[in-house]
């Protein structure tokens, strides 16, 4: 029993082999393979409930490894994807790919239709949300481990935002739920406002932040020990690859996939934190985050899903975390309320009621104030009143 606690979170690896695996494939099964993914998030978080459990892991190592293999599948998928875009065969993989399966990969990417690449487009931009964002911000709060912080960064590099690495675990972690986080999304607000919202000032903090450690440390801002700037650099280095793979029309490609991984993280933090207030006099606790505990989200997530407990004790590694089933629920497991995020009219339907009920349930005397505040400020009072 002992052994498939470990073997679930293997589930991260096998999406990741199936995306690698239509892209390389193309065509309409490129298409058939981002609604699969999709289709195994819906309807699994649906039927499949929730998981609640807490084993007692002996061998932490292997957990750890399992975060290590994101970077070299993440770098196959999108190697895999840039070269489904080029012009030519770089590094011959289309010819190697015939030689190792008599599959004809060349062929078949040359005859898709550009709505299969769009399809390529929106499922590489989900595999480096899922397989860089989420095991890059697992390994770069072990700010302890510099193996796991460089592969984290790595990870991060490829939605062109390693300062994440910066913001999340300086900023976030400090001033989530109130006012000063970029990541946490006021009552009322729209998603895409959010995005891009979030994005601006989580650069804008993330430079703050990493300037006051460089005057701390006596180094000059603009060196080779800003890890802002040698974070940028390092997207920049992947940008370049695709260029060299398929000149400005590859690079392109890989630049939407990688802003579209990026956006799907912001959306992650809208969901994440939606509405919430906290007392900045008060610590962080459960109550300040939005929980989920469905079983596929949190398998194929490393539990990213139990976000309450992550908030509450952020140094506390993903297979130790706690369901707190006591915890804020979102409407769904991570891709259901990503999508009901997407669908502002829905958002606001389905999470109006929750984010009144937080007040009623969790808020203290002083959150109540603040919240009555934010409600006027964004005009969701109303909505409020006819919920």
């Amino acid at each position: 029993m002992m052994l498939f606690h470990y073997l679930k979170y293997f589930l991260f690896h096998v999406v990741g082999l199936l995306s690698l695996a239509v892209l390389v494939v193309g065509g309409p099964w490129t298409t058939a393979g981002l609604v699969a993914v999709l289709l195994t998030y819906l309807v699994g978080d649906a039927i499949c409930g929730d998981d609640t459990t807490t084993p007692r892991f002996g061998h932490p190592g292997i957990l750890t490894f399992q975060l290590w293999m994101a970077l070299p599948l993440l770098a196959l998928i999108v190697f895999a994807s840039v070269w489904s875009f080029s012009a030519g065969d770089p590094l011959g993989f289309g010819d190697w790919v015939q030689r190792l399966t008599g599959f004809d990969a060349l062929a078949s990417r040359d005859a898709s239709h550009w709505g299969h690449h769009v399809s390529g487009v929106l499922l590489t931009g989900l595999m480096i949300g899922m397989m860089g964002t989420i095991p890059g911000h697992e390994l770069t709060h072990r700010t302890w481990d510099p193996i796991s912080m460089l592969i984290g960064r790595w990870l991060l590099a490829f939605s062109f935002d390693t300062v994440f690495s910066i913001e999340h675990v300086y900023g976030h972690h400090r001033y989530v739920s109130t006012t000063e986080d970029p990541a946490t999304a006021p009552r009322g607000r729209n998603v895409y406002f959010h995005v891009i919202a979030s994005t601006l000032k989580g650069n804008v903090s993330a430079w703050q932040i990493e300037c006051k450690r460089l005057k701390r440390e006596g180094h000059g801002v603009f060196s080779p020990f800003n890890a802002v700037i040698r974070g940028h650099l390092m997207s920049v280095l992947l940008m370049v690859g695709a260029w060299f793979m398929g000149g400005a029309q590859a690079a392109a490609y890989f630049l939407a996939c990688a802003l579209w991984g990026k956006a799907l993280l912001e959306i992650v933090n809208y969901m994440e934190h939606y509405g919430m207030v906290r007392d900045p006099a008060t610590p962080v606790q459960p109550r300040h985050s939005w929980n989920t505990n469905k079983r596929i989200s949190s398998w194929t997530m490393f539990n990213l899903t139990r976000h309450s407990h992550h908030h509450a004790q952020g140094e506390v590694p993903y297979q130790d975390l706690k369901p707190f089933p006591e915890a804020p629920m979102m409407v769904g497991g991570y891709l259901t309320t990503i999508v009901a995020a997407m669908i502002p009219p829905l958002w606001h339907k389905l999470m109006t009621p929750k984010v009144q009920a937080w007040d009623r349930d969790y808020a203290t005397a002083a959150e109540r104030e603040l919240a009555q505040q934010a409600n006027q400020h964004s005009g969701i009072a109303q909505l409020m009143q006819q919920s």
